[in-house]
């Protein structure tokens, strides 16, 4: 049996065991620690997002293998602006430039009109030595953008009451259910926050990564608490606390938690890898990035948050409460006993003396005059 199978059966013995719960204030602490500098990123700096948010026009340059570059890049960027500024052409003044692969350049704007897109498109075609085949134009609208955006919120909005209603449908706890979604929120917040302070463009496949990584994040808090249920149904008949019981849930699922979230950390970071320094941009990128952090996150969430946070609002209950004293109580009571201590034993009256005493008692003859009779 290896170490960490071994460590694995301790753990879910009980025999080794790290107190997730009862350190609650200090997960606490670090995670507030972690949600303030996502949210001081997201303030200061805000969210990078893309033309599908926002609307505006994309240029792709093809260029030959070899071609993309980031000087390239920044000719093109530069050649746009000096028209922008020429031309009067205000929405182009600041545009946005990089490589997709080693073949294509990306030039973003703001929404322009037909006659402008066109200008743009022959400065980019002169700067980079192109035919017009090799640029190509896709104009988003700002309204389209919006709605967009509108039905990204939208989707997760939903998500999140059918989280609800299925946890609290599923463990008959609605105290469950407020821990899955402050875990939720804390991982909505952080992946956030990484966006703004990294600089990605928030696109569509960020949205998609997003919900797929608070599935991930609610999966792993379900098999949690499921944990939990089994441990505390006979609570009245144990032994432990509901803290302690909750703590032994989260310790005997704690190497299926870390197992899972290394298999599927690992292809993630080979994709993200892959998709910054080979591809460049991408929605590839978008995604692998949202995956990422998230299931970082999620794995950290479900441990440290979700369940310390559920029993603690749990531990408020009257019956929580007596069960808690008695155990205590009983403790208190066997710690105050002296080691190797039995039981007292009744005292009884003394012996009276009966008839039978002032009568002649059998004594025991020798082994010759055994069986002789006289």
């Amino acid at each position: 049996m290896s170490k960490m199978s071994r460590l694995g059966q301790k753990l879910y013995d009980g025999s080794v065991s790290v107190d997730f719960v009862g350190r609650r204030l200090i997960w606490y602490s670090i995670s507030a620690g972690i949600v303030a500098v996502a949210v001081f990123g997201l303030v200061n700096k805000g969210l990078n997002l893309g033309i599908e948010f926002e609307g505006g026009v994309e240029y792709r340059v093809s260029m030959p293998t070899g071609g993309a570059t980031d000087e390239g890049a920044a000719e093109i960027r530069e050649a746009v602006a000096q028209t922008a500024d020429e031309e009067g052409i205000t929405a182009a003044e600041s545009p946005i430039a990089n490589t997709s692969g080693d073949d294509i350049i990306r030039v973003q704007t703001e929404p322009l009109t037909n006659d402008q897109s066109t200008t743009i498109a022959e400065t980019i075609q002169e700067t980079a030595g192109v035919g017009v085949d090799d640029v190509s134009q896709n104009a988003i609208g700002a309204t389209w953008g919006a709605q967009v955006a509108d039905r990204a919120l939208l989707g997760l909005g939903v998500f999140l009451v059918l989280v609800v209603l299925f946890i609290w449908a599923y463990f008959r706890e609605w105290k469950m259910s407020v821990g899955a979604l402050v875990a939720l929120g804390h991982d909505l917040v952080i992946t956030v926050g990484v966006y703004a302070l990294s600089g990605f463009e928030v696109t569509p496949a960020t949205v998609t990564g997003i919900l797929t990584i608070l599935g991930f994040s609610l999966y792993d808090t379900v098999v949690v608490f499921d944990k939990v249920r089994e441990n505390t149904k006979n609570l009245a008949r144990s032994h432990r606390t509901y803290r302690e019981a909750a703590n032994l849930a989260v310790n005997q699922t704690l190497v299926r938690s870390i197992n899972t979230s290394i298999v599927a950390l690992l292809p993630v970071a080979a994709i993200l890898y892959v998709s910054v320094v080979t591809l460049g941009s991408g929605a590839l990128k978008d995604l692998a990035l949202a995956l990422f952090v998230g299931m970082a996150a999620g794995t950290y969430s479900s441990i440290f948050i979700a369940t310390p946070f559920a029993s603690q609002l749990k531990e408020h209950e009257p019956a929580i409460k007596a069960q808690t004293a008695r155990v205590l109580a009983r403790r208190a009571k066997e710690a105050e006993a002296p080691v190797g201590a039995t039981a007292v034993a009744t005292p009884h009256r003394p012996v009276s003396a009966s008839g039978a005493a002032k009568r002649a008692q059998p004594s025991r003859k020798p082994r010759s005059q055994r069986g002789k009779r006289r």
